[in-house]
């Protein structure tokens, strides 16, 4: 059986006296309202009786437990703690006159002023038990419904974290069966660039697995892997496309998604790169931008390249963008002057 909340912090406990207090002071005004005596006795009586009830009162934490709203009728909740506080009222009487009358010099005056408000603590002592019982079921509602907030927020992030995690591995295949296969072809007619070529798969998939598990890095560290990736197409298609950076200084330290620009520039290659027999320019370029690191990259091309538009690759950038910063509005795609350019919108939070 779970402990008694009060229990488990300073804090809490002092919230309980409190509480106690306020009870007490009530108590001490009902009982010298109703019957007038020496102030002592009724001192006495009041310190007796609340402090009694206080620790009496721990218990009704586990009674609160064990008949919980959600698995029990009302009706036999009400019938049981009704039963409870008579029988901890009766309780609370026998031990506080028992306690009080060996604590007084007049235990006379004290039997008088007893009898005359023995049903004013009967009934305060019903009060005290449902008053008390009410508070813990408060508690425990309070206490369920913060850990089913904490559950649901872990299973939303698990949830997330696991399509990120999916969307991410949906980058690297695609372009590594194809260097795979350009390896395998160059082994005949080119070995030398296929030596440099796993090289630099080698490297690449290093890097990728060095960092698999972060979910963000910076530019600067991005853009390392990018490089890696462009020498391996490098050899592959050699003079066919120039790549060129234009970064403002401060965006080498911003925090972006880690290899959320590694589809761009596969979109490049495979619709540009791949269908023109001219050296295609791709250009990244960086700069803020009110409230967003704006990253572009463009690249021109040739007929009907890029006719298909958004394909699963920027698909995939638009759906982390969107998991990670909860904006549906954070990439743009545009394809105009035999140009096609898409930038994402990186918020300024995610700087140093």
């Amino acid at each position: 059986m779970s402990t008694n909340p009060i229990l488990k912090s300073t804090k809490n406990i002092l919230f309980y006296l409190l509480f106690i207090v306020i009870i007490a002071n009530l108590y001490l005004n009902l009982i010298s309202y109703y019957s007038k005596t020496n102030v002592t006795i009724i001192i006495v009586d009041a310190i007796v009786f609340n402090l009694l009830i206080a620790i009496l009162g721990f218990s009704f934490w586990y009674s609160s437990v064990y008949l919980s709203i959600e698995n029990n009728k009302i009706s036999k909740i009400i019938l049981t703690h009704l039963g409870g506080g008579i029988l901890i009222s009766v309780v609370w009487m026998v031990l506080g006159y028992l306690i009080v009358i060996s604590l007084v010099a007049d235990t006379e005056l004290f039997d008088t002023f007893f009898v005359s408000t023995i049903r004013s603590r009967f009934v305060i002592g019903i009060l005290y038990y449902f008053l008390m019982t009410a508070f813990y079921y408060i508690v425990i509602y309070y206490s369920g419904f913060q850990e089913r907030v904490v559950k649901e927020t872990e299973l939303k992030n698990l949830v997330t974290e696991a399509e990120l995690r999916s969307l991410k591995f949906q980058i690297n295949p695609h372009f590594i069966f194809n260097s795979l296969n350009s390896i395998s072809a160059l082994t005949e007619i080119d070995p030398k660039r296929a030596r440099q070529m796993i090289i630099k798969l080698a490297d690449f998939l290093r890097f990728t697995l060095a960092n698999n598990d972060r979910q963000k890095t910076t530019l600067t560290e991005e853009l390392k892997n990018i490089r890696l990736y462009l020498d391996i197409e490098k050899i592959r298609f050699e003079d066919k496309f120039e790549y060129i950076e234009e970064l403002y200084e401060e965006c080498g330290k911003a925090e972006i998604p880690s290899m959320i620009l590694q589809p761009l520039f596969e979109n490049a290659i495979k619709h540009a790169v791949y269908e023109t027999l001219t050296t295609v320019k791709i250009i990244l370029t960086c700069k803020k931008q009110d409230d967003f690191l704006k990253i572009t990259l463009c690249n021109n091309f040739e007929g009907e390249s890029h006719k298909k538009g958004a394909g699963v690759g920027l698909k995939n950038i638009e759906d982390r963008l969107k998991l990670i910063y909860h904006q549906d509005n954070l990439m743009e795609v545009k394809k105009e002057n035999n140009k096609f350019t898409v930038s994402i919108f990186i918020p300024v939070k995610s700087f140093d």
